[in-house]
């Protein structure tokens, strides 16, 4: 497959430009720069907070300078606290084209979406000239999440990525599989399955971290429409995430923000350290695609029971569906139809394979379902982590 190649050596599969708001008083004028570029890939990204955040700084970071991104232009308004000059030195740092305008210092709104567009347009141009080289599947970086989960979910869809997942992870690629909230009752299987006794321990403590949370603020990751799709139990729900993993060894353990060393399999652990003050985790699956993408994913295989039609900014999304009504449904949303596990027109291993295929086709340029219907979503709020110690990565 062909790639872009980044000045830092990584290899993008996407060559976009980001146009980045740094709080939500800049949303809309960021949102108008972008729009008239609708189809020629211009991601629209941002944080809407205005009170500072390391996390969402170095989230923005991580998004800014990602493999699949070729240039970045920010749009602040001009009082928040976001520190927008550390932002643009580290994409220009990584060899970005990087521009910042400020909309209080360029003259409003139509002044500042006027300029916007002028780089935007140029820049488009400039990246036409982006060196191209070989990318082999052993360089991919792939994400999983599940959202709108059913009772097909844990069956069908989620054993069916951790097939292709077993088969990436054979071709040395790097996988990435969340989230720790929803894997409660799994942390013993995945610590026997970890490279070492230490990573077990911090994979154990990593899920207790999860459960505490979820108690103290009285809720867990089971929505209401889980249970409307069949699924009685958190544990239920858990062990259907569980199987999302394949079944490689675990490398290891990171972080929002961490990008893994070497491939292998990795488990993204997303619940806030610290003293619990942020409410939900994730408020909504696109939340956890940001932190997978800022983890240096490629792409991200999205599997849905019920039928979820998000995709994302930055990193293409693969939609695997799990319920057969529902990719009848909603065919033009999804990409893999795992439900004919369901209703034995295929096999687990057959579907595994088809997903590798379709993870490697979008790598190779093909347009995944979400990013023909033209989806970009894109969340970040506050949270707060501590830095991962070294018994979380492999052994060099």
């Amino acid at each position: 497959m062909q790639s872009y190649l980044r000045s830092d050596g990584r290899k993008g599969i996407r060559n976009v430009v980001l146009v980045a708001y740094l709080v939500e008083c800049a949303h809309h004028v960021a949102r108008e720069i972008a729009t008239p570029f609708r189809g020629r890939d211009v991601h629209l990204v941002g944080f809407p907070g205005c009170f500072p955040n390391a996390y969402a700084a170095r989230m923005m970071r991580q998004v800014a300078t990602h493999p699949n991104v070729g240039a970045v232009l920010l749009v602040s308004l001009g009082c928040e606290s976001f520190d927008r000059g550390a932002l643009a030195r580290a994409v220009a740092d990584s060899g970005r084209p990087v521009h910042t305008l400020v909309i209080q210092e360029t003259g409003g709104t139509a002044k500042t979406m006027e300029a916007g567009r002028q780089w935007v347009q140029e820049t488009i141009e400039n990246l036409q000239e982006t060196t191209m080289v070989a990318m082999g599947v052993d360089e991919l970086v792939v994400g999983t999440i599940c959202g709108g989960s059913d009772a097909t979910s844990g069956v069908t869809a989620n054993p069916a990525v951790g097939r292709a997942f077993d088969l990436l992870i054979e071709q040395g690629a790097t996988c990435l599989f969340e989230e720790t909230g929803e894997l409660i009752g799994c942390e013993q299987h995945m610590a026997r399955r970890a490279v070492t006794e230490e990573l077990g321990r911090q994979i154990i403590a990593s899920v207790e971290k999860a459960a505490r949370y979820y108690e103290t603020f009285g809720h867990g990751s089971f929505a209401p429409g889980n249970a409307e799709g069949g699924l009685t139990t958190i544990e239920e729900k858990s062990l259907g995430a569980y199987s999302k993993s394949g079944d490689s060894a675990i490398s290891g353990l990171v972080k929002p923000g961490d990008v893994p060393p070497r491939g292998g399999l990795y488990l993204l652990d997303v619940v806030p350290d610290g003293v619990p003050r942020w409410g939900f985790p994730n408020i909504a699956d696109n939340a956890e695609i940001v932190e997978l993408i800022a983890c240096g994913a490629h792409l991200v295989l999205f599997t849905t029971g019920r039928g979820s039609v998000v995709g994302s900014a930055v990193s293409p999304v693969v939609k695997v569906c799990a319920n057969p009504d529902t990719y009848r449904r909603l065919a033009d949303d999804m990409d893999v139809d795992a439900g004919r596990i369901l209703e034995g027109r295929a096999t687990l291993e057959e579907v595994g394979r088809e997903i590798f295929d379709s993870a490697v086709a979008v790598a190779r340029g093909t347009r995944s379902a979400s990013e023909r219907l033209g989806h970009q979503e894109f969340i970040l709020t506050y949270k707060s982590f501590e830095p991962i110690g070294p018994s979380c990565l492999p052994r060099r």
